[in-house]
């Protein structure tokens, strides 16, 4: 009996040899393609102008009188009949009419301008002119920037917008220019986003290597995203949208009335993710707490939240009472409370996980759910209990923090950069997922991410707009997806239903029954759900 051999694994090598003969398939289609139209292009051409001369006699005929028709198909007929009589007349006729379709076919696209205009040229010449005294060298024998010099040589490509201004740009720099100092680089680049317009953003790729710098304006992200159900997968979550060069994914996203697809960026979380826990850091109004609801939406679908809110104005409210949100405290005595409780579940999952695990048993239904902790502003919670010699709440995420991803307990804190000292050591240490929102100092967004961004910051930037790390990878452009408050005034009518409609239902009546009571945290395995008396007046 002869044996199959079983199927093969597809590998990562295997993949790339698949990718690679995929893109092979797809250049030798284009080639052909290519190869074809230049073959038939004559035919195309003649095919084009009978169209045209058929269209124009449709026109001459409509525009005639109907009084005058007859005399013109007479003399239409005698013409015919002449040619037809007269010697080598067909041939003669098809041979004027082929030329005369040929004539009427031709491409009359203006051809593209071989160089820059004069404009563009005094852009790149100004441009020239100002990289001089960064790239020119005392003792070079052959400088390649020489104040009056040739920019062609220092450019090896070229692209403008239509505006007129550099969409594009590859630039030449000598060998000794230290391009591996980050301070020589950034006075490169801040140059470029002076001299090419500063309203726009800028991402620049350095070649070691081969002594180039690429730079490239890069389109304004989409700011107007709604709050929707993404298509992810259970651990996963869509902290906003980027570059569609950053990623190797899209969602398909309602955009109005249309479907795109919007490159995201995810974060897993969970027992195998190794950035188990997030810290997101801004200046008011930079959209951390947007993030946070935005967060929070999605985890309620498939686990618990925790939330506890520093600012204490009701940003949250619209979560108050809901199905899978435990709590919503604002005040100091329920945030200890809160958290302390976190704690203990913390601890309790690893007990009865790491039973089963010794029994042989697969962990407990209990600690498979997720449970989310997302803190806003802790930093005034540290406040209050210093003034009231209570401890600081942060020490209770020190379990949470370090045993969270074993428990499938998750972390968001949401900071802002005034109070970025009063951040405990736990919580910098163990918030490998990073993101910056707003306005920031190139000098704080690189502190935050441990990196700083390839591309220049704006100085005018809507909310939720900014940049994300998660853990060593690279940094990436952000736009967090547009969550507001439902129950704020100044929310627009689209913007509040799409929040509503994603948010759970409330909670049932024995739970709500219980509301005058306060919230005993004691329990870990029962869930509570305080209800803020502002957020359920706001919503009747």
């Amino acid at each position: 009996m002869v044996r199959r051999p079983l199927p093969r694994i597809l590998s990562k090598d295997s993949a790339q040899i698949a990718r690679t003969q995929l893109a092979r398939s797809r250049e030798l289609a284009r080639t052909a393609a290519d190869s074809a139209t230049d073959v038939l292009h004559p035919l195309i051409t003649v095919t084009r102008g009978l169209r045209l001369l058929a269209a124009a006699g449709r026109r001459r005929w409509a525009d005639t009188p109907k009084d005058k028709r007859g005399p013109l198909l007479f003399f239409v007929a005698s013409v015919f009949l002449i040619v037809a009589l007269m010697p080598y007349g067909p041939l003669l006729a098809l041979i004027t009419v082929m030329a005369a379709a040929a004539w009427h076919g031709r491409d009359r696209t203006p051809p593209a301008p071989e160089g820059p205009d004069a404009s563009q040229t005094e852009r790149l010449q100004a441009l020239y002119e100002a990289l001089v005294p960064y790239f020119a060298g005392a003792d070079d024998p052959a400088p390649l920037y020489a104040h009056g010099g040739e920019w062609e040589k220092a450019y090896a490509a070229h692209e403008f917008d239509d505006a007129g201004r550099i969409g594009h740009l590859v630039i030449r720099y000598p060998a000794y220019f230290p391009d591996g100092d980050p301070q020589a680089r950034a006075r490169i680049e801040q140059l470029l986003t002076v001299k090419a317009g500063r309203s726009r953003e800028y991402h620049f790729a350095w070649d070691e290597e081969g002594n180039q710098l690429t730079v490239t304006a890069l389109a304004p992200l989409p700011a107007d995203i709604p709050a929707q159900r993404f298509v992810t997968a259970p651990g996963e979550t869509v902290l906003g949208f980027t570059d569609p060069s950053e990623v190797q994914r899209t969602l398909p996203l309602s955009y109005g009335e249309e479907r795109i697809d919007v490159p995201p960026v995810v974060w897993r979380t969970g027992i195998r993710s190794t950035e188990p826990h997030l810290l997101a850091m801004g200046h008011p109004g930079s959209g951390t707490s947007t993030l946070l609801r935005s967060i929070a939406l999605q985890t309620l679908q498939y686990g618990d939240v925790l939330i506890v809110d520093g600012g204490g104005t009701g940003e949250y409210a619209c979560l108050t009472g809901r199905e899978g949100v435990l709590a919503v405290e604002c005040a100091l005595p329920g945030a200890l409370a809160s958290l302390e409780w976190a704690a203990q579940e913390t601890e309790r999952r690893l007990i009865a996980i790491n039973l089963a695990r010794q029994a042989g048993d697969p962990p407990p239904e209990d600690t498979r759910r997720p449970l989310w902790i997302l803190l806003d502003r802790p930093s005034v919670f540290a406040h209050l209990a210093t003034a009231d010699g209570r401890k600081d709440p942060q020490t209770l995420l020190q379990v949470p923090l370090r045993h969270g991803r074993a428990a499938n307990v998750t972390v968001v804190v949401a900071e802002q950069f005034d109070s970025a000292e009063a951040l405990s050591d736990a919580v910098r240490q163990h918030t490998r997922a990073r993101v910056v929102l707003g306005t920031a100092e190139p000098q704080q967004v690189e502190a935050v991410l441990g990196m700083a961004p390839h591309t220049t910051p704006m100085a005018q930037v809507p909310p939720g707009r900014g940049y994300a790390r998660l853990g060593s990878g690279p940094v990436h452009r952000l736009q967090v997806p547009r969550t507001p408050d439902p129950y704020d005034d100044a929310t627009s009518d689209a913007d509040r239903q799409a929040v509503l409609e994603l948010l759970p239902p409330r909670a049932t009546a024995v739970g709500a029954a219980d509301l005058s009571k306060p919230a005993d945290l004691s329990k870990p395995t029962e869930k509570k759900a305080p209800v803020a008396a502002e957020a359920m007046a706001a919503e009747s």
